[in-house]
């Protein structure tokens, strides 16, 4: 008895576990030169930068920092109101690997790596983020920092001429 009620419970529970969702934040099947193409575009009609975040769905850290930043409602403001997003795939099915030399190979960085782009598709940065980590995960406080560091109003020239 003890050995059906055993086998029942552990049937159930990898039912349940396999019939959960896999995280979806990256689509391996997306265009991702389009995507960014589309996101550049939109930019510079709303005077945003566009922001890059390379990873998997595999990733772990690429998934934490993705619920950092549409959890957080400081953070996920902030992004709103100065960045168009892209999830640019990186895994087995999709390398992008056409996109990321593009962008000058961000991937040696490791993953999850953040390449920001002007309003004209030019990249301006790319960010290791090992450097955004603090303690056993990404610090908001270095993420808004970042953030704010590669915004659209901290590039305004105007703002050093005086």
């Amino acid at each position: 008895m003890k050995k059906i009620i055993f086998s029942t419970v552990l049937l159930l529970a990898t039912t349940i576990l396999s019939a959960q969702e896999k995280p979806t934040v990256y689509n391996p099947a997306a265009d991702a030169k389009k995507e960014i193409a589309t996101a550049v575009a939109k930019a510079k009609a709303e005077n945003k930068n566009v922001f890059l975040q390379i990873g998997g769905n595999w990733c772990i850290w690429c998934l934490y920092f993705n619920n950092l930043t549409t959890q957080d409602a400081e953070l996920k403001s902030y992004m709103e109101q100065n960045y168009n997003v892209v999830h640019v795939n990186y895994s087995e099915e999709n390398k992008n690997l056409d996109v990321l030399a593009s962008l000058d190979y961000p991937q040696r960085f490791g993953f999850p790596v953040f390449v920001i782009l002007d309003q004209n598709g030019k990249r301006i940065h790319t960010q290791n983020s090992e450097y955004l980590e603090e303690g056993k995960g990404h610090s908001k406080k270095k993420v808004m920092q970042f953030l704010q560091q590669w915004s659209p109003s901290a590039l305004d020239p105007s703002k050093y001429t005086n």
